[in-house]
C-alpha cells in the first residue's frame, strides 16, 4: 500500500505504509477519492502554518471518501462494497471536553493529517484505510467526489450552527474559496435571504455568483466596497469570516449592525479587532471549529439534493500525479477545489 507523504514544503513523496486488518468496530476501506484542503497546502507551501509546524514526515488528507472491503466484528449497518464519507475527526470520548458534549473540542483529538501533535495525526491520503465504523457515513446515491466534500461542508454547518437563527438574516461572506462558497449554499439553505460576498480575486466571486450569492465585491479593486453596508451602525445581521485576513474581519465587523453575529470560520494569526465597535454595537464573536453531528447531516442534504457541491470541484488527478495535484490547487486563478482518485 502507497500513501502520500510531507517531509517539508514542497517535499512530497508516495511511499509504501502499512496495511492493517480492521478490529472490532473497525473497517477497511479502498480510499478512492481524497480532496485538497487549504491545511493541506500550507503544509505543502510552508511547512506548516502559525505554530504549527512539521517535524516529521506525515501522511496528508482529510477530506476523503472510500469503499468498504471488510468489516471488524460488531459493525452493522456497513458492508464491503458500500461508498461512505469517513470524518476525519476521532474524539476520545473520555475527556473533560468530549464529557461537557464538546468533540469537536476534545483534548485528545486524533484528527487526520494534522501536525499539532508529536508524534503526528497521519492522515488519510493513502491506497487503503482502516477506520472506526462510527466514523463512517453510508453516501450510497453521491459520487464519490461529492462524498469527499463531506467534511468542507460539515465545517460549514457548524458555522451555520454558530450563527444560530438565520431565517431572512442579511449575510456577508469574507473570502471565496471552498469553505466560503460552501458557506453561502449552507446560509441560504439555512434561510438566510441577501448574501453579500468579498474577495481579492474575481474568479472566487464568480464561483459565489454561480452559488447563489446576491452581490459580489472585489476588495482589492475598491477597498471601500463594503461603505453602501457600514452606513448608520450597519446593517448586515451575521458575519461569515473565512479568509483569515485581518482587513476582511475589520470591515464586516463595521457593516454589521448592532448586536450582529460575527462567526470567524477562517484560520489565522494573531489579529487586531476594532473593539470599540465590538463594545459600541454589542456585537456577538463567536468561533467555529471543525465539526461532529454536523458530518452526518452533510451527508444527508447532498444525497437528498438540497446542496450541490459538484461545481466546486474542479479539477482531479490520479494519486500518482500528486505534484500536478497540489500545483493546481495552489494556484487560485485555476482552481476551486482539487481532488486525488485512489483508484
Amino acid at each position: 500500500m502507497r500513501a502520500l507523504y510531507i517531509h517539508a514544503a514542497h517535499d512530497l513523496r508516495l511511499a509504501p505504509c502499512d496495511q492493517a486488518a480492521p478490529e472490532p468496530g473497525q473497517v477497511a476501506l479502498r480510499m478512492v477519492r481524497g480532496g485538497i484542503c487549504g491545511s493541506d497546502l500550507h503544509y505543502f507551501n510552508h511547512g506548516g502554518f502559525g505554530t504549527v509546524r512539521l517535524r516529521e514526515p506525515m501522511i496528508l488528507g482529510h477530506e476523503v471518501a472510500g469503499e468498504i472491503s471488510a468489516v471488524g466484528d460488531g459493525v452493522t449497518g456497513l458492508d464491503p462494497g458500500d461508498l461512505v464519507a469517513i470524518s476525519p475527526s476521532r474524539p476520545c470520548g473520555g475527556c473533560g471536553e468530549c464529557l461537557r458534549g464538546l468533540p469537536n473540542q476534545c483534548l485528545n483529538m486524533r484528527f487526520y493529517g494534522s501536525a499539532m501533535p508529536i508524534p503526528h495525526i497521519q492522515g488519510a491520503f493513502r491506497e487503503y484505510l482502516v477506520a472506526d465504523a462510527s466514523q463512517c457515513v453510508n453516501a450510497q446515491g453521491l459520487t464519490a467526489a461529492e462524498a469527499a466534500m463531506t467534511e468542507p461542508l460539515a465545517v460549514c454547518l457548524h458555522a451555520v450552527r454558530h450563527a444560530g437563527d438565520m431565517l431572512g438574516r442579511r449575510v456577508l461572506v469574507t473570502g471565496c474559496g471552498p469553505i466560503g462558497i460552501l458557506m453561502i449554499l449552507a446560509a441560504r439553505r439555512a434561510g438566510a435571504s441577501d448574501i453579500i460576498v468579498t474577495d481579492i480575486a474575481d474568479t472566487g466571486l464568480k464561483y459565489a455568483k454561480a452559488a447563489g450569492a446576491d452581490v459580489m465585491l472585489n476588495t482589492a479593486a475598491n477597498p471601500d466596497a463594503l461603505t453602501a453596508y457600514q452606513k448608520a451602525k450597519g446593517t448586515l445581521d451575521v458575519h461569515f469570516e473565512c479568509s483569515g485576513a485581518e482587513p476582511a474581519l475589520a470591515a464586516g465587523i463595521a457593516a454589521l449592525r448592532p448586536r450582529g453575529v460575527l462567526v470567524q470560520v477562517g484560520l489565522s494569526g494573531a489579529v487586531t479587532l476594532p473593539m470599540m465597535q465590538v463594545t459600541a454595537k454589542e456585537l456577538h464573536l463567536r468561533g467555529s471549529f471543525r465539526f461532529h453531528e454536523e458530518f452526518a447531516t452533510a451527508v444527508d442534504l447532498m444525497r437528498k439534493g438540497l446542496i450541490d457541491v459538484t461545481p466546486l470541484i474542479t479539477h482531479s488527478y490520479p494519486l500518482t500525479e500528486f505534484e500536478a495535484a497540489f500545483a493546481t490547487a495552489s494556484d487560485r486563478s485555476k482552481a476551486m477545489k482539487v481532488q486525488l482518485e485512489f483508484t
